[in-house]
């Protein structure tokens, strides 16, 4: 299988019009479905979701979760629930543990742990993306 995905142009406040890498994937928890857009993020440890996608997709805070925070390029904690879910790339899918973020102001990112594993991924010239296995 191989699949691929066009840069998306995005209006950077240090850049102005810049190219980021982004796939479409469906996360699927139990019978609910979410497709959406996801910035395919190298340097990220684990897939990222913000708040009302979590809740979108089911999810609850439940007394055995354990809260915990990442942190990115800044200071500032983001706080999270591991959680598990299925995700559809392409015609592949397949389990992953995904960061659940307990706040609304994070990117949706696809990260390396349960993904970049299945996958060859190639950045191709700031244009395009290939996923293939």
């Amino acid at each position: 299988m191989e699949i691929e995905f066009d840069f998306k142009e995005e209006n950077s406040r240090i850049f102005g019009p810049i190219l980021r890498p982004v796939a479409r994937i469906i996360l699927i928890n139990g019978n609910i479905e979410f497709p959406e857009y996801v910035y395919v993020d190298s340097g990220a440890d684990i897939t990222l979701i913000s708040k009302s996608v979590g809740d979108t997709l089911g999810f609850k805070i439940e007394s055995t979760d354990n809260i915990t925070e990442i942190k990115g390029i800044g200071e500032r904690g983001v706080p999270i629930i591991i959680k598990k879910l299925k995700i559809k790339l392409g015609e592949k899918l397949f389990d992953a543990r995904i960061a659940w973020a307990l706040i609304e102001e994070v990117p949706l990112l696809l990260g390396r742990e349960d993904v970049f594993n299945l996958f060859e991924i190639n950045f191709k010239k700031n244009s395009k993306i290939v996923f293939s296995d």
